[in-house]
């Protein structure tokens, strides 16, 4: 079986060199790099690329499922930069960064971090002075909204999907929960065992908990999972939550974890967070899913009545937070809708 975190599973990725990359946390990430791909091509005006920045766990290729010729991230219109995040597996992350900061010893990043780097690459690399939007699901919302208020002259528009301008505190003993059920593992060893595997145990466990909170009742109360080709709940437990996480590296996992777990845009403005949001100038359109246990449409919600050209566009499905994966049909049609309107406010 390949490496989870090669260009033969996920496609060929380019990278940046970002040298001594300096954290919001306090430290240094000697001979950073920041891994991307890239969709299209971009303009002699420099004015077509969107920004879609992927979620915890994923990497710069699941993005690509929401790219495609007649859809409305259409590679033949937009320049679209699938930028990677630090702990992601392909940019700098515990798993490929030499001593004295690999496995266990990785420096704790923050969102910043990673939109900091995004700058680097969209200007320096690119040339870009303004991006035409940017847009992300979960993790890669809160990017979306770190672009949004860190540099709201870049972001004309944007789309959040599935995210909130600061991790609720439910979502956050989520996150505590699958950390603690991760380290459980006697393979984990403080973050220092030598193959992944080693940590199977951790890795099963940490997928039971994303199986309760990552789908709502409805889910398996009407027994979705028989359309998806399951024949048990079990089986869909084993055969898509455990497989999506069983080849994935745990530090890495914990590296993307911390930041999710301490997102706080309300850093922008010493805590206030109707301020930091009201610095955002651009369209933003905030979608989140129901029954979303990570991030409630009521959280959502909120954080729209707080931005100055905030629209609210909630998504019904009974997939929860894992609308976007786009087991059914219905939630990339209407994720879709959604891309188009905010592409064309």
């Amino acid at each position: 079986m390949p490496d989870y975190y090669t260009d033969e599973v996920h496609g060929k990725h380019e990278y940046l060199d970002l040298g001594g990359f300096a954290l919001t946390t306090g430290y240094t990430i000697p001979n950073a790099r920041l891994g991307y791909k890239t969709l299209g091509t971009l303009n002699e005006a420099r004015d077509n690329a969107v920004l879609a920045p992927h979620m915890f766990s994923g990497t710069s290729a699941f993005m690509e499922n929401y790219v495609g010729e007649g859809r409305p991230l259409d590679p033949a219109k937009h320049f679209v930069i699938l930028p990677g995040q630090f702990g992601g597996g392909f940019s700098s992350s515990p798993s490929n960064t030499p001593a004295p900061f690999d496995r266990g010893q990785f420096p704790p990043v923050a969102v910043a971090d990673d939109v900091i780097a995004q700058h680097r690459l969209v200007t320096e690399h690119f040339g870009i002075e303004k991006l035409q939007a940017v847009l992300g699901w979960s993790m890669g919302g809160q990017q979306t909204y770190e672009w949004a208020v860190r540099f709201p002259e870049m972001v004309p528009r944007a789309a959040v999907f599935a995210a909130t301008a600061r991790t609720p505190v439910h979502n956050q003993v989520f996150i505590d929960t699958w950390t603690e059920l991760l380290r459980s593992d006697p393979g984990f060893r403080d973050g220092f065992y030598d193959d992944p595997a080693e940590v199977r145990l951790g890795l099963t466990r940490l997928a039971v908990a994303f199986t309760l909170m990552g789908l709502s009742a409805e889910f398996f109360r009407t027994e979705l999972w028989r359309g998806l080709g399951f024949a048990s709940a079990d089986d869909f437990r084993q055969g898509f939550i455990r497989a999506y996480f069983a080849p994935m590296d745990p530090n890495n996992l914990l590296t993307q974890g911390a930041k999710w777990r301490a997102g706080d845009i309300a850093a922008h403005a010493g805590g206030d967070l109707a301020a930091a949001l009201g610095r955002i100038t651009g369209q933003i359109f905030v979608v989140p899913f129901s029954e979303d246990l990570f991030f409630p449409p009521e959280d959502c919600e909120a954080d729209c009545a707080l931005i100055p050209n905030g629209h609210y566009r909630p998504i019904a499905t009974p997939m929860g937070h894992f609308g976007m994966f786009g087991l059914r049909p219905e939630d990339p049609a209407a994720i879709d809708e959604v891309i188009a309107e905010m592409l064309a406010s």
